[in-house]
C-alpha cells in the first residue's frame, strides 16, 4: 500500500479506537496532538525497511539515514512486518517513550497505544496486497487476505486508489459523523 492509504488507515485505526474505548483517558491536548502524530508515524513505520518508503521522507535526512539503516532489515518486508518485529518494535518504543516520560508531560502510554493501532493498521492494509505478509518471520511463508494471492490487489493500483483509499475516507467519515456526541464530549471534558 502508499503511504498515504497507511495514512488513512492508520487514522481509521484511531477512530475506531476512540470509539471502542469504554473508558476515555483523561489526557491534555499537547497528549492528544502528540498521540495523534505517534499514530501516524506508526502507520508507516514498518515501512522503515524500505528507502524509499514515505516513512523517510518526513524527517530531515531520512533519505541519507535510509541507506544506511535499510541494509540491516534485510529487505523490504521482512522483520518489521513480522510478529516478532511488532513485539520488539514495540517493546523499544514504549522503552523510549518511558524514558521520556520523565523528561516532558505528556501521557506516553496513550502515545504508545496511538503508535501500536498504526503499527497494526499498516499490518492490515498489507495483509491485502500480492505480497502479503512475513508474520512468522524468519520463515518465508507470507499470510495474505484472500488467501489466494490472485486475488490480492498490487500496491498502488488502481484497486487500491479507487477502492481501498476513498472507502477508509468514508469509513472514517461515517464513524465521526455517527459517534460525533462522543467525539464533542471528549473534546469538552478530556482535554485539559
Amino acid at each position: 500500500m502508499t503511504g498515504r492509504t497507511h495514512d488513512v488507515a492508520a487514522f481509521t485505526g484511531l477512530v475506531t479506537a476512540f470509539i471502542f474505548v469504554p473508558q476515555l483517558p483523561e489526557m491534555t491536548l499537547a497528549t492528544a496532538v502528540v498521540a495523534f502524530g505517534a499514530n501516524f508515524i506508526g502507520g508507516l513505520f514498518p515501512d522503515i525497511d524500505q528507502p524509499t518508503s514515505d516513512f523517510w521522507d518526513n524527517f530531515r535526512w531520512g533519505p541519507f539515514m535510509a541507506k544506511i539503516i535499510c541494509p540491516a532489515f534485510g529487505g523490504h518486508r521482512h522483520f518489521s512486518h513480522s510478529l516478532i518485529g511488532l513485539v520488539l518494535i514495540g517493546g523499544t518504543i514504549k522503552l523510549f517513550l518511558n524514558l521520556l516520560s520523565s523528561i516532558v508531560l505528556i501521557d506516553m502510554e496513550i502515545v504508545w497505544y496511538a503508535f501500536m493501532i498504526g503499527m497494526v493498521s499498516h499490518f492490515i492494509t498489507d495483509f491485502l496486497t500480492k505480497d502479503g505478509l512475513p508474520l512468522l518471520w524468519p520463515l518465508k511463508f507470507k499470510f495474505g487476505f484472500p488467501p489466494f494471492q490472485f486475488l490480492r490487489m498490487r500496491s498502488g493500483s488502481w484497486m487500491e486508489s479507487v477502492v481501498v483509499f476513498p472507502g477508509l475516507l468514508v469509513v472514517t467519515g461515517y464513524l465521526i459523523f455517527l459517534y460525533q456526541s462522543k467525539f464533542l464530549d471528549f473534546f469538552h471534558r478530556y482535554l485539559k
